[in-house]
């Protein structure tokens, strides 16, 4: 009982419903036949799809250093885990593949990464992804294991079993979370969509496997015992289905009669019961139908907005989510103090065409926003002499200096302009 109370495993609760349960019983489907559990969802064509588009767009976006004080914010690029962020979190992975496999993990409900730490500096050397569904998140109450921490993470590793304090794992957390500490299953609670997809596709493929043929009922005027009827069955499906026989013409001995049991895709509102699921997934993974190559309601224009939104809606909390649990696990407390702190270039993702940037650099240089050498950082040029200095258009002047060009040398001006200036 002790133990118990000790080590307290968090767990989200889970509350399961199957969707157009009807449907799937009129289409003769068993959604407990369908695996999509783990990584079994990932057969699913748009659950694969929506993590594929988080995953790479996480991992496409470059992560930098930074250090701010109270007057600028500079670049981290000499800092020792710039090149370990950027490049290689770890021996056997580039820093891609790393987010990559971090993000497809978060977008299940949590990912975790452990943090190899050198002894002798307290630097960090190195960062590990882990499976998620060998990793248990225990909170310590008593202070069972240590006094200073309370939130350990117990990692099977080849059936035994180490706990890992919490400042040496990274653990980005899902979308939603309902105690802080970890980050709701997102197949449990989408389970019954999913498998409502996964039953989808299942039926499609049956259908083309039987040659689009429709189920029937066989009437006999006799009786059969069960070997006899095991006999019939097998002889007539194998004579009546399969895209071999697809449209050929089937014989049946005397006394037997056939009578088909037909049912559309549109009677049985197939299509929109497979668009709204599409939906409802993409909807639930904050991936926009646009995406999807769902173009039916896009245009040019609102596909740049819906980009824009996704970036918002979507992209901004789970980047925040990374770069606050890299900042705080990553750098050591008087970095931190020193004002360092991890942030994602997201022009990556808004990143307009070439005349369209031309024209914001141009107005951002000649409005004294930036400097010339900064605008040309934005494209990746080098720098140039001089180009540090900020620049004004000579032509715009404060209101109270306004006709002051036109006064005569000694005030008293005649309305004309003068030509000693």
């Amino acid at each position: 009982m002790f133990l118990r109370r000790a080590l307290e495993q968090r767990s989200a609760p889970v509350e399961v419903g199957l969707n157009d349960l009807k449907l799937l019983d009129m289409l003769g489907i068993d959604p407990a036949g369908v695996n999509v559990r783990g990584k079994g969802a990932l057969k699913i064509e748009t659950v694969y799809t929506c993590v594929k588009i988080l995953s790479e767009t996480v991992a496409k976006l470059p992560l930098k250093i930074y250090q701010s004080d109270e007057n600028d914010i500079t670049k981290g690029t000499k800092h020792y885990l710039y090149p370990l962020l950027k490049l290689q979190p770890n021996p056997m992975m580039s820093a891609i593949d790393f987010f990559k496999a971090l993000e497809s993990s978060r977008a299940f409900g949590n990912a975790y990464a452990n943090i190899e730490f050198d002894r002798r500096t307290g630097r960090v050397i190195g960062l590990w992804p882990i499976d998620r569904e060998k990793v248990t998140v225990i909170v310590d109450d008593v202070g069972l294991f240590n006094h200073k921490t309370k939130l350990w993470y117990q990692v099977n590793v080849g059936g035994e079993m180490r706990k890992i304090p919490a400042h040496e794992m990274l653990h980005i957390k899902g979308s939603v979370t309902l105690d802080g500490l970890i980050g709701v299953p997102t197949m449990e609670y989408l389970r019954g969509t999913v498998e409502n997809a996964a039953s989808a596709g299942k039926f499609i493929n049956n259908f083309y496997k039987n040659g689009l043929q429709t189920k029937g009922l066989i009437q006999y005027t006799g009786s059969l015992d069960e070997a006899a009827k095991k006999v019939f069955r097998e002889q007539f499906e194998s004579m009546s289905s399969g895209l071999k026989n697809s449209h050929r013409v089937s014989l049946l001995p005397f006394g037997y009669q056939f009578t088909p049991i037909s049912m559309s895709m549109t009677d049985a509102q197939f299509l929109e019961n497979t668009e709204l699921t599409i939906r409802q997934l993409a909807a639930a993974f904050g991936i926009k139908m646009h995406q999807l190559n769902d173009l039916d309601r896009s245009t040019h224009n609102n596909n740049e907005q819906q980009q824009q939104q996704f970036y918002t809606d979507t992209m901004l909390p789970i980047l925040t989510t990374y770069e606050q649990e890299l900042t705080r696990k990553l750098f050591l407390d008087n970095e931190i103090e020193e004002g360092y702190f991890t942030r994602f270039n997201v022009d990556a993702i808004l990143r307009a065409d070439f005349k369209t940037r031309m024209d914001a650099l141009d107005k951002a240089v000649k409005g004294s926003i930036m400097s010339p050498n900064e605008a040309r950082a934005k494209e990746n040029l080098p720098p140039k002499d001089g180009g540090d200095e900020l620049y004004a258009n000579g032509n715009v002047i404060k209101l109270t200096m306004a006709g002051q060009q036109y006064a005569k040398k000694g005030g008293g001006g005649t309305g004309k302009e003068n030509t000693d200036q």
